[in-house]
């Protein structure tokens, strides 16, 4: 049993294809196939559901996976750590961003690239459940999601900034003259929401049902761009975070009506893995970031 054995079963959990896991590894698809099925012969089970390609791995496999990925990340941190200590600290920084805050991100970071010049970032966006997911299977370093709403297990977390909530309409459309408006009014009008697997949606959906509403969106999207530049169209009502459009600016001939009872909050800040110790791009993220 060796370390590469573990490489080549993660990247084929990964890349779900023989020929893929062999390239994203850069070895011949023949190596691969030939070192995982040593590794059954060692482990004596079948690690891999076959037949003419792959098609999933089975409950053996599963477990082995989760070992080998902790041996892995465990492997890398003990690099990570030498190369710290000999040159400071180098290698490629995994962050994954809800949408709602990667207009944001920027804030997190610009002072870990200035701290740590000789790190790369990798810049995901993904949906809160796909970070929490990620950082357990050891596929990301670090995350930035909502800390207050869904319930987080297994991170360790620090506050960064309160999501605030805003309507856009048109400047020229009934709304024109007005200054905020309830949520309760709001859930009457043809409005553009983000999609069901978005946390914000579903925070947004919870808002409405504390004030007894239940609106039904004109339009659905998984994109912030979609979702303010919708509100420039006549009838049409986009429900964004006020932090967004203070980064991005409002649509030429839009407005931003703030939404109150209630004036709704939700925090958002980093997260990662709570292992001990902790592994070195991660803390020194937490350590750089400050509150915005």
């Amino acid at each position: 049993m060796f370390i590469r054995q573990f490489e080549y079963l993660d990247a084929l959990a990964r890349e779900k294809h023989f020929r893929r896991a062999a390239e994203a590894c850069h070895v011949s698809q023949p190596t691969l196939s030939s070192a995982l099925a040593q590794l059954e012969d060692e482990l004596g089970v079948l690690l891999i559901e076959r037949d003419s390609r792959f098609q999933g791995l089975t409950p053996e496999g599963d477990i082995v996976l989760a070992r080998a990925r902790r041996v892995l990340v465990e492997i890398e941190m003990m690099r990570a750590e030498i190369a710290e200590a000999r040159d400071g600290i180098s290698g490629k920084l995994r962050l994954g961003v809800i949408p709602t805050a990667l207009p944001l991100a920027v804030h997190v970071t610009a002072p870990f690239c200035a701290a740590c010049p000789a790190v790369t970032l990798e810049i995901l966006s993904l949906t809160s459940a796909e970070i929490l997911a990620r950082l357990h299977n050891f596929e990301l370093d670090a995350g930035m999601t909502y800390l207050d709403n869904e319930p987080l297990s297994g991170v360790i977390a620090k506050p960064i900034y309160a999501e605030t909530y805003c309507l856009l309409t048109r400047a020229d459309g009934p709304l024109a003259d007005r200054e905020n408006i309830a949520w309760a009014e709001a859930a009457e009008l043809n409005l553009c929401l983000l999609s069901g697997d978005m946390q914000n949606r579903r925070i947004i959906d919870g808002i409405f049902r504390a004030v007894g509403k239940a609106p039904k969106p004109t339009v659905e999207t998984n994109s912030i761009f979609n979702l303010c530049t919708h509100a420039t169209i006549p009838g049409v009502n986009s429900i964004a975070s006020v932090q967004v459009l203070e980064f991005f600016g409002l649509p030429l001939g839009v407005k931003a009506l703030p939404l109150v009872e209630p004036e709704a909050r939700r925090i958002i800040g980093l997260v990662a893995a709570d292992r001990d110790p902790a592994p070195p791009l991660a803390r020194r993220l937490m350590q750089s970031a400050a509150a915005l």
